[in-house]
């Protein structure tokens, strides 16, 4: 039998316990949704993947957390208004602009540096000795680009006074410009040199003397409401950045570390355009 005097100890270290277990909490996971990875997805695609994981593995202490893919492949634009909606998916890497950083909320990190700012030109190869003679904005503003028609891009081209042609598809875009519907596909360092080598036989070359400057920084974007996410995402990107994780990635990409020596290339002629904002 219990001593009468020793019930109140019992009673007071019970309710410690109980109190105790009411403040344990355990950490949930984070289900993270991202676009469906395409098996034919090349390395430059599949690096945002990559550097997600990358830094949601760097924030594991603050919980764990899973990654799985939306049974759904869309458009870029569907995609973003999945996002807005809290639908499909939970984080998306596109191109920033003023309509998208209202809408949804970004972490502010350069995914691609600058590589995605810095533009270079697809031309046809019958019009390589055309571009060489290029030598001032107001010259190259008489051809016509060719851009997707919901491209952030766009809107920054006609901004600066160029004749844009679009298309809603992408790969229609280099049948377009072998059958001359316009002159040049303005496209990013960090791509161009793997699509130059997927049509290398269609006529398309890179053009060696010119190059586009506009703000184009390329985010992770989440749904506004989510902002432990986007902190999350942003504290391990940072991470990353700081133990060397982020630039080994990088570099490891083929293709980024010729496109990060590009930008420094003083034989090419810079144009700096305005960007939308």
């Amino acid at each position: 039998m219990i001593k009468t005097k020793l019930l109140p100890l019992l009673r007071i270290g019970i309710c410690i316990v109980f109190m105790c277990a009411s403040h344990i909490s355990i950490a949930q996971t984070l289900n993270v949704v991202i676009p469906p990875l395409e098996p034919d997805a090349t390395p430059q695609y599949t690096y945002f993947y990559k550097l997600l994981a990358l830094a949601l593995s760097k924030t594991e202490a603050e919980g764990p957390y899973t990654i799985s893919y939306a049974s759904a492949t869309f458009t870029t634009e569907r995609y973003l208004s999945e996002l807005n909606n809290n639908r499909t998916i939970s984080v998306l890497w596109t191109m920033r602009d003023k309509k998208r950083e209202q809408n949804l909320l970004p972490v502010r990190i350069s995914l691609l540096r600058d590589l995605n700012s810095y533009r270079v030109l697809l031309i046809r190869k019958e019009d390589k000795e055309k571009f060489e003679k290029i030598n001032t904005l107001e010259e190259l503003r008489t051809l016509k680009a060719g851009l997707g028609a919901q491209w952030p891009d766009t809107d920054i081209m006609r901004k600066n006074d160029f004749n844009v042609v679009t298309s809603m598809q992408y790969d229609s875009l280099f049948k377009m410009l072998i059958a001359k519907r316009f002159d040049f596909f303005s496209r990013g360092l960090y791509e161009i040199n793997n699509e130059a080598e997927a049509h290398k036989n269609q006529n398309i070359i890179v053009d060696q003397h010119l190059m586009l400057y506009y703000d184009a920084p390329f985010y992770y974007f989440v749904n506004k409401k989510n902002k432990a996410l986007a902190d999350r995402i942003e504290r391990g990107l940072k991470a990353s950045q700081a133990d060397g994780s982020f630039d080994k990635l990088f570099f490891s990409i083929p293709g980024f570390k010729e496109g990060y020596d590009e930008q420094y290339n003083t034989k090419r002629k810079l144009f700096k355009l305005e960007s939308e904002n």
